[in-house]
C-alpha cells in the first residue's frame, strides 16, 4: 500500500471537505485517511489504483487535483 498526500484546488469550506471524502470514498482499492480544506492523505493499492483515478474522484468532486505526487 501507498501513502499519497494531494494538493487540492478550489476547496474552502467543511462542505468541500465532504464532496471529496465522498468521491474519494468511491474508488476501489482506495482508503481515504484524512481530509481537509485544499488537501487528502490516502492509501491505496498502485495495482488497482491510478492518478487518474484519483484525478477523475477529485473532478467529480467540483475540485482539481494539483499535485498527486508526495509519497509519505
Amino acid at each position: 500500500m501507498k501513502t499519497q498526500e494531494l494538493n487540492i484546488e478550489g476547496m474552502t469550506c467543511g462542505h468541500c471537505v465532504m464532496h471529496v471524502k465522498k468521491e474519494l470514498s468511491k474508488v476501489a482499492g482506495l482508503i481515504v485517511e484524512d481530509v481537509q480544506i485544499g488537501t487528502a492523505r490516502v492509501k491505496f493499492d498502485e495495482t488497482q489504483v491510478t492518478s487518474e483515478h484519483l484525478s477523475h474522484a477529485i473532478t467529480e468532486a467540483g475540485y482539481k487535483l494539483v499535485s498527486p505526487n508526495r509519497i509519505i
